[in-house]
């Protein structure tokens, strides 16, 4: 299935490719402490950490905006037979639920005009490609594929200087540049009057965030700036992989402060579903209300 909702006039679905509890959140946030985590368990549990494992909640999901003359495929997920030594959960993982979860949208492979990548770590890439006849061909063959310039470049660089450390570049972004299928854009990029880009670095160089609708009738779509809804009443609470820490901090607390008591909700990449909601207020942070 795909859950399905209005922003104005546009209409976004969740295709997930899986929900469950991954990672330790005293290992996923190295900053969080054990007695700050034990402070608000009361309310993380169930829904954002397992009251039985005690592992983070994370849904592993792309957002499809549709407006009057596109279809937006934002972040794509982890992919199948993609080689994720390091992530056992991952590593060539074969399921159908997420061409099923997009299937059950109406649209397939071919109706989508854009895919833009927040960010290049792997589970936000791996199906921008997949395998056929051997090779790694774009799954979205009539799509552009929005990468941010400094993003890509330093993901590149990286492979080209440390070969084969980022099997996810080699696999699911530079046979996208192959292909030609890339459309390289700033971070400040506007596709169109209800489709912007938002910079917010931190977790990666040069991650953005996606505006979309127009004002009263709008929504942003969060990418990995924010991975738990604790990360959003502690601002500064980095995330283990983040590329720069304060930044990170001060992405969260600018855009917050923004979305903070309006009307705009934010979806996030990983919270569990419904993974939208609005944020308020909480002492010197926010509080994320489902909505």
């Amino acid at each position: 299935m795909s859950i399905t909702f209005a922003v104005g006039d546009l209409t976004v679905h969740r295709v997930i490719e899986s929900e469950a509890p991954l990672f330790d959140p005293l290992t996923f946030f190295p900053t969080l402490t054990k007695e700050l985590l034990e402070e608000n368990l009361s309310w993380l549990r169930p829904t954002y950490i397992d009251p039985v494992n005690g592992q983070l909640m994370l849904c592993i999901q792309s957002y499809v905006v549709r407006t009057k003359h596109h279809n937006i495929l934002i972040d794509s997920c982890v992919g199948n037979y993609k080689e994720r030594v390091n992530y056992p959960f991952w590593n060539r993982m074969e399921s159908d639920r997420y061409e099923l979860n997009l299937a059950a949208t109406g649209l397939t492979v071919h109706d989508i005009d854009y895919v833009m990548c927040t960010h290049m770590h792997v589970d936000h890439v791996g199906w921008n490609t997949r395998l056929e006849d051997g090779r790694w061909e774009p799954t979205f063959p009539n799509a552009k594929y929005v990468f941010a310039d400094r993003e890509l470049a330093f993901w590149t660089e990286k492979e080209r200087t440390d070969p084969g450390k980022q099997p996810w570049i080699v696999d699911s972004v530079l046979p996208i540049i192959a292909a030609g299928r890339q459309e390289v854009v700033t971070s400040h990029h506007e596709l169109s009057d209800v489709v912007k880009l938002i910079p917010t670095p931190g977790h990666t160089i040069d991650h953005f965030s996606v505006h979309i609708g127009k004002p009263g009738a709008d929504a942003v779509i969060g990418g990995d700036m924010i991975h738990s809804p604790i990360q959003a009443r502690y601002p500064e609470l980095c995330m283990r992989a983040d590329y720069d820490r304060q930044q990170g901090g001060e992405s969260r607390r600018a855009l917050f402060g923004k979305l903070c008591d309006t009307s705009t909700p934010l979806c996030t990449g990983h919270f569990p579903s419904p993974s939208k909601g609005r944020l308020t207020r909480w002492g010197d942070g926010f509080r994320f209300n489902v909505v």
